[in-house]
């Protein structure tokens, strides 16, 4: 870990913050990323929607009109995600000023185990232009009489070793210090063209909501492994967790997978806090229960 007082470091008043986003039919967790993370330091989102037919557009227009977000439609369906957004992170350095860009997912919550993400990213040394952090991953709970409720309120524990959809470890996110020339690889996982050294830092958890009802599931993998599957540039391991997926969904074993991924919902969850490969994380219940009283 790095830090430093050196004079060139930005106050965390000064420190300007860009996050871009790529969406797709994510109406019911885009809302609450953006109020989390505008509420923890973030000033402006530029975010990229890909084909939404749900209400994600309007979400994003709204926070257009409100000057605090910048709206780009892409209509190709052959998930280029490292193009679209390396586009956004490109625009964050060269038109928003960005002095870090956080480059998410609807369903990812950065969240810094003290202060605010500028009092936190203010603080790394100056010679330090990439970091990645460790994501955190909540799996879908089976209480269908909790559906209706917001995700926040149902996902309350976590993996305590947490995994891709397949069992794999699940792969760190980076941020970076806004440069108009970086390119973002598939995935999020990891820049190129920014000067500076990469650190490994636990200032930040991201918590991962991916799975959060079967049918947002079923959309995502059948839209995406779709889109996968018409890109003709990407090497086949590259999305490979999706491309498997997306194999199941064509041979109808996709609600059996899910079913397999469930835990018991929050009522039991106090018994599973003690149980081994999950542990009790209700910090993002927490920050919202006390944001919207």
């Amino acid at each position: 870990m790095s830090h430093s007082d050196s004079s060139d470091l930005k106050s965390p008043q000064d420190t300007n913050i860009v996050m871009t986003l790529l969406v797709r039919n994510e109406e019911d967790i885009v809302d609450w990323n953006l109020k989390f993370h505008y509420s923890l330091g973030v000033n402006f989102v530029i975010a990229t929607d890909n084909n939404s037919v749900d209400a994600t557009p309007e979400i994003l227009r709204h926070y257009e009109k409100e000057g605090k977000l910048h709206y780009i439609r892409e209509d190709s369906d052959d998930y280029s995600q490292g193009k679209w957004v390396t586009r956004m992170a490109r625009l964050a350095a060269t038109e928003y000023n960005a002095d870090w860009v956080i480059n998410n997912d609807a369903d990812e919550f950065w969240l810094p185990l003290q202060g605010d993400l500028r009092q936190t990213l203010s603080s790394i040394d100056s010679a330090t232009g990439c970091i990645s952090y460790e994501r955190l991953n909540f799996p879908p709970v089976t209480s269908d009489s909790q559906a209706s409720l917001p995700f926040w309120r149902r996902m309350v524990i976590r993996q305590s070793s947490s995994t891709n959809y397949l069992g794999k470890p699940l792969p760190r996110k980076v941020c970076h210090r806004g440069h108009p020339s970086v390119s973002v690889e598939q995935g999020n996982h990891a820049v190129q063209g920014i000067p500076g050294e990469q650190q490994t830092l636990d200032t930040i958890n991201i918590l991962h909501f991916p799975i959060r009802t079967y049918n947002q599931f079923e959309t995502k993998i059948a839209l995406g492994g779709a889109a996968y599957e018409r890109n003709s540039t990407l090497p086949k391991r590259v999305g490979s967790t999706w491309r498997l997926l997306y194999e199941m969904y064509k041979r109808g074993q996709l609600r059996d997978w899910y079913n397999q991924q469930l835990i018991p919902s929050t009522s039991c969850s106090e018994k599973l806090s003690i149980s081994p490969g999950f542990v009790l994380d209700t910090r993002l219940r927490s920050f919202f229960s006390a944001s919207t009283r």
